[in-house]
């Protein structure tokens, strides 16, 4: 079997068998399969896309190429949860303290933000102090003791997948459905969670930019994972707007601390409850709307407040900024954007708003780039909201004042204003089981 055959077949449009696709990965995995090569499959598989049968073999293959995470030594049905990617996605920091108040073990492990989509990773270490760089024994350790932890991935945790993501992320082949279910599910599947939930966003400021898209992805994926045994089940979320008010990563941790206190934006609490109340349904705490209960609860008893509150004291965190947020780290240059026209916020782009959020120091363009935790963006006004010319619209926040004028810019083209409210879109589009 050659590299060259497969990518012919695949060019051709044909249907590839289990067998070469494991010689793809591992070969590709192992250094035997050159990167142009690779290249080359990844691009004719963008263009002729693959079916159920060859995603699935494609997101074994990856499972295989490395660790799994094996969490047998801790009770119950263990829950896991995942984002597409998005700006202002702070969800975890909610849903995870939640669905832990109600004993339901918590085991996540997650990423670093790249582009203009936020890191779950990189928001919780804006927590002075809070260690994501957990040994294995630890991670579970914690579930098993306090019933969360949120840590970074290993190394060895599907190697596939980071050597062809990281080919994908510069050959233009990323925006492809089978090739991202294969790099999610992989992932979801290794680390050893009996049920997953999934959050596919879809708009602007996602890689899925219509709902149709999102749809595919979203079934695909919750096939992967009942295939392999994980209940799982999918909801399609909107990503138009950015999710909450603040974007950046200390911002975020303030914006759901005040979410679990019971003051946070709307939208935002929204989608949290909905996410708790799934990841508890398929946990098998009760019907949906019992779950939904249970979720809002949580919140208003400040149960998950406490549960996060443990999990920073035992990762190393200081537990006084949840306690306190303005003990978070603050930025030293302030500025504000006011409205040069009355009317109605008609249209944002989430997209482009988390890339002025990055121009600010608050994400990063290359994945060895350093992040400033205090830098990002404060909305105060989103999409359907009235605005008086002169009104504050947005505050920026960083630590250089140089970073500031050119992220205003993008800001600003980010935003519509017009004469009148634009109809309501909820922020929940579709659940997939």
């Amino acid at each position: 079997m050659f590299a060259l055959d497969l990518i012919i077949k695949k060019r051709n449009g044909q249907k590839l068998t289990k067998g070469e696709i494991e010689y793809f990965v591992n070969g590709y995995t192992k250094g035997e399969i050159p990167d142009y090569q690779a290249s080359a499959f990844l691009m004719a598989v963008y263009f002729n896309g693959m079916d159920t049968d060859e995603t699935l073999w494609l997101t074994e293959a990856m499972l295989n190429s490395g660790d799994r995470v094996d969490l047998s030594a801790i009770p119950g049905v263990k829950v896991d949860k995942h984002s597409t990617g998005g700006v202002g996605d702070k969800t975890t920091l909610v849903v995870a303290p939640i669905v832990a108040s109600y004993g339901v073990p918590v085991a996540k492990m997650s990423g670093r933000g790249l582009g203009h989509t936020g890191g779950t990773v990189d928001k919780l270490e804006s927590i002075p102090g809070f260690r994501t760089n957990l040994s294995r024994e630890e991670f579970i350790r914690n579930v098993r003791e306090i019933g969360i932890a949120v840590a970074g991935q290993t190394e060895n945790l599907v190697p596939a997948d980071k050597k062809l993501y990281a080919l994908r992320d510069v050959t233009g082949t990323v925006e492809n459905i089978s090739l991202i279910a294969a790099s999610i599910m992989s992932k979801k599947l290794a680390l050893g969670s009996d049920a997953i939930v999934l959050d596919v966003k879809t708009g602007s400021g996602a890689f899925m930019k219509t709902v149709a898209e999102a749809e595919r992805l979203a079934r695909l994926m919750v096939d992967i994972g009942n295939g392999a045994g994980r209940r799982t089940v999918a909801l399609i979320t909107d990503m138009d707007r950015p999710l909450g008010n603040n974007i950046g990563n200390a911002l975020e941790v303030k914006e759901a601390v005040e979410t679990l206190n019971g003051k946070g934006p709307e939208d935002l609490k929204e989608v949290c409850i909905e996410l708790a109340a799934n990841m508890l349904f398929v946990a098998g705490k009760g019907e949906i709307e019992l779950c939904r209960n249970l979720a809002a609860e949580a919140i208003e008893k400040r149960t998950a407040l406490n549960k996060l509150i443990e999990m920073v004291i035992r990762q190393g965190g200081d537990p006084k900024v949840i306690e306190d947020t303005s003990k978070l780290p603050r930025a030293e240059f302030r500025a504000e954007w006011k409205a040069e026209k009355s009317g109605f916020v008609e249209k944002m782009n989430a997209e482009r708003l988390g890339i002025a959020s990055v121009l600010l120091g608050a994400g990063r363009k290359t994945k060895e780039e350093a992040i400033d935790p205090a830098a990002g963006i404060e909305l105060v006004k989103k999409t359907r909201d009235k605005v008086e010319k002169g009104e504050t619209i947005a505050f920026l926040y960083a630590s250089d004042e140089n970073r500031i004028h050119e992220a205003l810019q993008v800001l600003k083209s980010s935003i519509v204003i017009g004469p009148e409210p634009v109809p309501e879109k909820p922020m929940i589009l579709g659940r997939i089981q």
